[in-house]
């Protein structure tokens, strides 16, 4: 009798992990929503806080500048600390700060207060962001439930950002700008209470085996100043001696944090991540279609408000139906093409159907009819649900579990550095080109078309290298008798 009792008092054990791997993945998905819902929602009221906190145009930048330097410079760094920590642990401190700044930043009656919690959100968001994935890709190891996971995940911050825009026009109108930030305690509350019991639990490797404290400054000064140089681009131009200066320096301290990993006892980030084809491959590409998919983002609403007259609200729900394709791709598709022809087919396929994205937009007239003209390239949208989820397994694919924090935290970094450069360089251009037909007699509408065409078309052009490269460098190598 004791010999039956003892494996059954032991089933539940070996249950355990296999029944919470979805609620944890419902965990990690819920910080995703928070941390992408939030960098959608705050463009949206950007107006109503600067006529009530008295924000000056140049200061009103740094409510979003603060948060992303803060997250794109720590995602690395976070991401190494928590295979070094325990991802868990990281994770619920990161939402924890979130949480904590999103209340700050809601009660905030002064630019100070405000920069000064966006900064902190996005100190908490890199927390929790970088080790997300490293969580995911340790929790699903079968490739089928895996490719599932990760479109559960790319698509819930694909669709944050159209559901952020869309909430926060009615936030912003219904209540006031302090309940976009009000909105995260509850989800933020939720994301800690659910993540305690369903997050599995991990040791890990302990700070001897990577406490490399000079590469942490190295490489956490070098993101920051480096984001800061390009986020302030279009304030003070490429050629100015601000920005050449500060990249510079950036470079330099980027340079040695490389160095210091090849030579360090216990690297920060060991170097032999990069030898991965699938890692560097995938990094690379994801920073040209972020940097690319920008004009997508941020550009196809400022046109929709700006020459069109639609409202924020308005916008919001004019691009619902991109997330509702994405969503309906991503979950419903995405992984059934991937086990079936493999992520390199379906990020390839996605990249086209996205071309096609910013290939039609670059067209667009400048009275353009919404179901005509728009309509559908938010269909074509649906390969962001196809080449998300293939581009992520592809990054975290040639990680192994002690590294699997660090390939999180990395594929992040290229992603806000990718934004960054997105920002500064797409958003420049077209402001350039609006200038000059400007200066040359042309309506505002005109002007305003002619330079949102000129930054479709470069994202055209970045999304067609990354199709090259993600034909070439994410080839399997051939294999010899």
């Amino acid at each position: 009798m004791a010999a039956v009792s003892a494996p059954l008092r032991a089933l539940p054990a070996l249950l355990a992990p296999q029944h919470s791997r979805w609620p944890a993945l419902g965990v990690l998905a819920t910080g995703m929503l928070m941390t992408v819902l939030d960098g959608s929602i705050v463009t949206v009221a950007m107006p109503a806080i600067q006529s009530d906190l008295g924000f000056t145009p140049a200061g009103l930048s740094w409510v979003v500048n603060a948060y992303l330097i803060a997250f794109g410079s720590l995602l690395l760094l976070a991401g190494r600390l928590g295979d070094l920590v325990g991802r868990k642990r990281l994770f619920l401190a990161g939402t924890v700060v979130f949480t904590a700044a999103s209340l700050l930043a809601g009660v905030s009656t002064s630019p100070e207060v405000l920069i000064a919690a966006r900064f902190l959100q996005g100190v908490g968001s890199a927390l929790a962001s970088a080790v997300s994935l490293g969580i995911l890709v340790t929790l699903f190891t079968e490739p089928r439930e895996r490719a599932r996971a990760i479109a559960v995940f790319s698509f819930t911050g694909a669709a944050g950002a159209s559901i952020g825009q869309v909430l926060g026009g009615v936030l912003t109108d219904a209540l006031s700008w302090h309940w976009i930030f009000f909105i995260n305690l509850p989800i933020g509350l939720a994301a800690l209470a659910l993540a305690v019991p369903a997050l599995p639990r991990d040791r890990g490797l302990g700070l001897r085996a990577g406490a490399d404290t000079a590469g942490a400054l190295l490489v956490t000064g070098g993101l920051m100043l480096g984001i800061y140089s390009v986020v302030k681009v279009e304030e003070y131009g490429w050629t100015s001696a601000r920005t050449l200066g500060t990249g510079a320096v950036a470079a330099l301290l980027l340079a040695g944090f490389f160095v210091r990993q090849a030579r360090a006892r216990t690297p920060l980030m060991p170097l032999r991540i990069l030898r991965s084809r699938s890692v560097a491959g995938a990094n690379l590409v994801q920073m040209l279609m972020v940097t690319a998919l920008f004009s997508f983002q941020i550009l196809v609403a400022l046109h929709l408000q700006n020459v069109l007259g639609y409202g924020a609200a308005e916008t919001g729900l004019a691009m619902l139906p991109a997330a509702a394709v994405i969503g309906a791709v991503s979950l419903g598709v995405s992984a059934r093409l991937t086990a079936r022809f493999g992520e390199r087919n379906v990020l390839l396929t996605g990249i086209v159907l996205l071309i096609g994205v910013l290939g039609l937009l670059a067209r667009v007239p400048v009275h353009a009819h919404y179901a005509t003209d728009i309509l559908p390239v938010m269909f074509l949208a649906a390969g962001f649900g196809l080449a998300l989820p293939a581009l992520t397994s592809l990054g975290m694919s040639g990680a192994s579990e002690a590294d699997a924090g660090l390939a999180s935290g990395l594929f992040n970094t290229t992603q806000q550095i990718g934004m960054a450069v997105g920002v500064a360089v797409l958003s420049t251009l077209a402001a350039s080109r609006t200038r000059s037909l400007t200066a040359h007699g042309a309506t505002r509408a005109e002007a305003l078309t002619s330079g949102y065409h000129l930054a479709f078309t470069v994202g055209t052009g970045l999304l067609v290298a990354a199709l090259s490269i993600a034909y070439v460098v994410l080839r399997k190598p051939r294999t010899t008798a």
